[in-house]
C-alpha cells in the first residue's frame, strides 16, 4: 500500500504549509515551564502530564529532531545550549511551514512580538482577540471607567477595530472561555449596558466575563468582520481548565449561524471542536459560512484520538473547508509536533479514503493541497509567495475602504509559450479576485502558436485564431512585485474549461511525464538553474536630427571579476532581495566571461517548482535591471563575437528523500547508481530531439560550439565542463560518487516546463529499456572530433530529430510536438531570411 501511494505521501511531506492558528513564541528566560509544551494542564496536574501518550510520543519526536536521548532534561539540556535562535530555525525548517497567522492576544512571560517572528518563518499575520481588544480600551489608564457608557464604548470599540482592519488577516472570539459559546445574537443593549455596568466595578485590570455583555461584544465584531471580509476564528472544544466543555459545543452557535446578518460571515471553527468534532463536521456541511481547523486536536491527541478527529470532520464536511494549524505556543518545539504529527495524520486518513475509493489518488493530493494551503490562503485572503501579508479582495463600493488594503491595482497573469517568450494578461485586482481568479481569463488557441517574430499561429501548428482556452491562475505562485508593489504575478494553466487541462499546456506537460516517473519508478527529479544574461545600457548618439540608440554591455570586464560584480552590486543585491521575496534560493552570483555577463545560480529544487521558479527568475531579473536603466537578456548568441549565455540545468533523482541518482557502496558506475546511469543514458540517446526543446531557437547553435563550455558533440562526462552531460561531485559529495548532472545545452529561449518534461521522458525511456551510458569524455571532446559524433548544428537538424522520435511523441503527445516543430520550422525560414532579425530579440528574452 506504501508504494502505491508514495505521491501522496511526498506531497504531504513536501507541501509548504499555511500555518492558520497559532501564538507567540517566548524568550527562553520566560517563567514558563517548557512542560507546558505537552500539555493545556496548569498548576500541579502539569505534573502528570509526562504520563500521557501524547507526550512519550512528543519526546521522542522532539529528540529525534534534537539527535539527543529520548529524555525531558536531555531535551532541555539541549535547549538551553542551543538557544532559541537556533532551535526556532531548526523546528521552523524541519515543520515546512511558510506562513504562521499568530494570535497575539494570549500573554506569557517574555513573549516575542510579532515581528520577532520573521526570522523563522517568512510570513507572518495577525489574528485580533476581540475579548483582548475589548480589555484593553477598558484598562486603558487614560480612560476613566466611570464615564464610560455603552455607546460611547461601543463606539470606540467599533473605531478601534476597524482602525485595525486592514493589518490583520482576521478576528478570533474566546467566548468559549468566558461565557460559552450560546451566543444571543438579538442581546438587548440594555442588558449589554447592564453587563458593561457590572464589569466596570470589577478589580482592574478585569478580565471581561459577563454573557450579555460578551454576546454584544461578539456580533458586534460580527458585523464588522463581515462589512470587512474578515474571518473569525471562534475557540470551540476542549482547553485548559478555565472553560466550561459542556458550554464549548459548536452546536450551540446555531442562532448566530441562522440570523440573516452573519450569512456572509466566515466562521472558523478551532481545534477540531474536540469532542465534538462530528458535529463541527455536520456545521460546516450545511452552514456556508462554517469552516474548521484542527490545530491543537493534533499533536495533543494520541495517534488514534487524532486519526479518529480528523476523520470525523471529513465525514461531512466539504474537504475546502477544512485547514490545517500546528496551534504552536510558546515554544517552535510545539509547531514542529504540530506539522509534523498532521501530515502523518492527514496521509493516514487520505490513503485510508483512496483505499475505501472515497478519493481517487489524484483527488487525495489535491485534498493535501487544500488541507495544508490553499484553503488558509483563500480564506485569510494571503500572498503567501512573497513573505507578506496582505488582504488581495479590493473594497466594493459597499465596504469602508479602512476595512481593505486597496494597494493592488493589477494582476498579471503569466504564461509561456511554445517559442519561450514570457507573456501576461493583466487584470484589476477587483475583478481578479472577484471572477478570473475561480474562472480565469479567455485566451486564443493561437497563443502556443506563436513565434518569436510574429504574434500569430505558425502554418502547421493546428492552433489558430478559432477557439478560446482559459488561463486558470495557480493561486500558490501568486507574488506581490518587489519592483512594482501596486501589482501582483501568478503563473497560469491552460485549461480547456475551469479542472479540465488542455493539452497543449507546458506545466500540464511537466506534471503528466513527471507522474508517469512516479508512477512507474516511484522516483522524482529535481533541477537547479544557472542563470547567465548579459546586462546592457543604453547608448544614445546624435545623428543629424534623429537619434541613434544602441545597446552596448554594462562593463569591459573578466570571468569573476571582483570589479565587474562591484559595479553592478547594487542591481544584483536587489535581484537577491526580490528572489528571496518569492521564496527563491540563490546558492550563487557572479561576473560570467562575456562583457556585461553575469550569473545567478538557483537552488535545486522539485522540477515543477524549479520550473516556475525560472520563470519568476527571468522576470526579477528583467524587471530590476530596467529599473535601472538596463536591459538583462537571456538570448542565448547576443553578439556573435563574444561568449554564449546558458540556463546550465542540474538534475538529479530522488526516491523516499534519498538521492538515487548517486552510488553507493552497492553499485556504482563513475559514480552513479544504476537508476542514474540508466536515466542519463535515455537523456544521452534523447539528446538531438530534447535540443529542440532546450536550444529551442536559431541563435541557440550560434551559442553551441566547441571549446566554449556549451557541449558541441555528444557524449558525456564527470566533471567536464565541455561536455554537453556532466556528472557534477560538488563539495561534500564523496569523491567517488556524483550527486547530479548538468546539462549544458539548455539555455534563456527555452520553456523550461517544456525542456525539463523533454528531459524526463527521454529518462523514462532510459530506465524502461535499462540503456547504458558509452565510456566518459575525460577531455575536450574537440580532440575526439573525427570519432564523436557532433550534436545538431542548426534548429533544423533538432527538429528533424525531433520529428523522428517517437518515444518523446508518445510520452509528450503528438499534437503538442506537432504545433512545437511548426513553430521551430517557422523561426527557422524566417530568421535564414532575415538574419538581421536576431538583433531585436535581446527585448524578447
Amino acid at each position: 500500500m506504501e508504494a502505491r501511494y508514495a505521491e501522496l505521501r511526498r506531497a504531504v511531506e513536501e507541501t509548504p504549509a499555511v500555518d492558520a492558528h497559532a501564538h507567540n513564541l517566548v524568550d527562553t528566560a520566560s517563567s514558563l515551564p517548557f512542560l507546558r509544551c505537552f500539555s493545556e494542564a496548569d498548576g500541579d496536574a502539569l505534573a502528570f502530564a509526562p504520563h500521557s501518550l501524547s507526550f512519550k510520543r512528543s519526546i521522542k519526536d522532539i529528540a529525534a529532531l534534537y539527535g539527543c536521548e529520548a529524555s525531558l532534561d536531555k531535551v532541555e539540556e539541549f535547549r538551553k545550549a542551543q538557544g532559541l535562535s537556533s532551535i526556532s530555525s531548526k523546528c521552523f525548517q524541519a515543520a515546512n511551514i511558510s506562513a504562521i497567522l499568530v494570535d497575539d492576544g494570549l500573554a506569557f512571560d517574555k513573549m516575542l512580538e510579532l515581528e520577532a517572528h520573521k526570522e523563522f518563518v517568512p510570513t507572518v499575520g495577525r489574528v485580533l482577540r476581540i475579548e483582548w481588544l475589548a480589555e484593553t480600551i477598558i484598562n486603558d489608564d487614560s480612560f476613566s471607567g466611570s464615564s464610560w457608557t455603552l455607546d460611547s464604548f461601543t463606539e470606540t470599540f467599533v473605531a478601534k477595530l476597524k482602525s485595525f482592519a486592514s493589518k490583520i488577516v482576521g478576528l478570533k472570539s474566546i467566548a468559549a472561555y468566558r461565557s460559552g459559546l450560546e451566543i444571543d445574537p438579538c442581546v438587548s443593549k440594555t442588558d449589554a449596558e447592564d453587563g458593561l455596568r457590572k464589569e466596570l466595578t470589577g478589580q482592574r485590570p478585569l478580565r471581561i466575563t459577563n454573557k450579555s455583555l460578551i454576546d454584544y461584544l461578539f456580533t458586534r465584531s460580527l458585523d464588522i468582520a463581515v462589512q470587512c471580509h474578515l474571518p473569525m476564528q471562534i475557540h470551540t472544544g476542549f482547553g485548559d481548565k478555565d472553560l466550561d466543555l459542556r458550554k464549548c459545543n459548536p452546536l450551540h452557535l446555531r442562532a448566530v449561524l441562522e440570523d440573516e446578518r452573519f450569512t456572509k460571515c466566515q466562521l472558523v471553527l478551532l481545534h477540531a471542536s474536540y469532542p465534538y468534532s462530528k458535529e463541527a463536521s455536520y456545521l460546516a456541511s450545511v452552514y456556508s459560512q462554517v469552516y474548521l481547523d484542527f490545530g491543537l486536536a493534533i499533536p495533543k491527541l494520541s495517534v488514534q484520538g487524532m486519526v479518529s478527529s480528523l476523520k470525523e470532520l471529513l465525514e461531512l464536511a466539504p474537504i475546502n473547508k477544512v485547514m490545517f494549524s500546528s496551534d504552536g505556543y510558546a515554544f517552535p518545539e510545539t509547531y514542529y509536533l504540530g506539522s509534523r504529527r498532521a501530515r502523518d495524520v492527514v496521509y493516514r486518513v487520505l490513503s485510508a479514503a483512496s483505499e475505501d475509493g472515497d478519493l481517487s489518488i489524484q483527488e487525495a493530493i489535491d485534498a493535501v493541497e487544500d488541507i495544508f494551503r490553499r484553503n488558509a490562503s483563500d480564506l485569510y485572503k494571503l500572498n503567501v509567495a512573497n513573505g507578506s501579508i496582505h488582504q488581495k479582495t479590493i473594497a466594493d463600493n459597499r465596504i469602508a475602504s479602512s476595512c481593505v488594503e486597496q494597494d493592488v491595482l493589477f494582476v498579471r497573469i503569466v504564461w509561456n509559450d511554445a517559442s519561450g517568450q514570457h507573456r501576461c494578461r493583466v487584470v484589476p485586482a477587483g475583478r481578479f479576485y472577484e471572477i478570473a481568479r475561480n474562472k480565469g481569463v479567455g485566451l486564443t488557441f493561437a497563443s502556443m502558436g506563436m513565434t518569436s517574430f510574429c504574434d500569430g499561429p505558425a502554418d502547421g501548428t493546428n492552433l489558430t485564431g478559432v477557439g478560446e482556452i482559459r488561463l486558470m491562475p495557480d493561486m500558490s505562485t501568486l507574488l506581490r512585485l518587489p519592483w512594482s508593489t501596486r501589482e501582483e504575478m501568478v503563473i497560469a494553466d491552460m485549461q480547456i474549461r475551469p479542472g479540465e487541462a488542455w493539452e497543449y499546456c507546458p506545466r500540464y506537460a511537466l506534471r503528466k511525464i513527471t507522474k508517469v516517473l512516479l508512477d512507474e519508478f516511484n522516483v522524482t527529479m529535481k533541477a537547479g538553474f544557472e542563470n547567465e544574461f548579459y546586462l546592457r545600457r543604453k547608448l544614445v548618439r546624435k545623428l543629424y536630427s534623429e537619434g541613434h540608440e544602441r545597446w552596448v554591455p554594462y562593463d569591459n570586464s573578466s570571468y569573476c571579476s571582483t570589479s565587474s560584480f562591484d559595479g553592478a552590486s547594487s542591481i544584483l543585491q536587489e535581484v537577491y532581495s526580490s528572489l528571496k521575496v518569492a521564496n527563491i534560493v540563490v546558492e550563487q552570483l557572479h561576473a560570467e566571461a562575456g562583457k556585461g555577463q553575469f550569473e545567478v545560480a538557483l537552488k535545486y529544487v522539485l522540477c515543477t517548482l524549479a520550473a516556475d521558479n525560472l520563470i519568476y527568475a527571468r522576470e526579477i531579473i528583467k524587471s530590476v535591471a530596467r529599473k535601472h536603466g538596463l536591459i538583462a537578456t537571456f538570448l542565448p548568441k547576443p553578439d556573435l563575437n563574444d561568449i554564449g549565455s546558458g540556463s546550465h540545468v542540474h538534475l538529479s533523482l530522488w526516491k523516499n528523500d534519498q538521492n538515487v541518482f548517486m552510488g553507493s557502496n552497492e553499485y556504482s558506475h563513475y559514480g552513479m547508481s544504476n537508476v542514474g546511469e540508466q536515466f542519463l543514458a535515455g537523456v544521452y540517446h534523447h539528446l538531438p530531439s530534447i535540443l529542440a526543446f532546450t536550444a529551442p531557437h536559431p541563435n541557440s547553435y550560434d551559442r553551441i560550439q566547441p571549446n566554449t563550455w556549451s557541449g558541441a558533440y555528444l557524449c558525456w562526462g564527470k566533471e567536464n565542463r565541455e561536455a554537453p552531460l556532466r556528472t557534477a561531485c560538488p563539495p561534500g559529495v564523496p569523491l567517488d560518487m556524483v550527486s547530479n548532472f548538468e546539462i549544458k545545452s539548455f539555455d534563456g529561449c527555452a520553456n523550461p516546463h517544456l525542456g525539463l518534461a523533454a528531459i524526463v521522458a527521454a529518462g523514462i525511456d532510459g530506465l524502461r529499456k535499462g540503456l547504458k551510458l558509452p565510456e566518459p569524455i575525460e577531455s575536450n571532446p574537440a580532440d575526439y572530433a573525427t570519432k564523436l559524433k557532433r550534436l545538431p548544428q542548426d534548429l533544423l537538424e533538432s527538429v528533424e530529430s525531433l520529428a523522428a522520435d517517437k518515444t518523446l511523441h508518445e510520452l509528450i503527445g503528438d499534437k503538442l510536438i506537432t504545433a512545437i516543430i511548426a513553430v521551430r520550422k517557422a523561426e527557422i525560414d524566417h530568421y535564414s531570411k532575415n538574419p538581421g532579425a536576431f538583433g531585436d530579440l535581446i527585448h524578447r528574452y
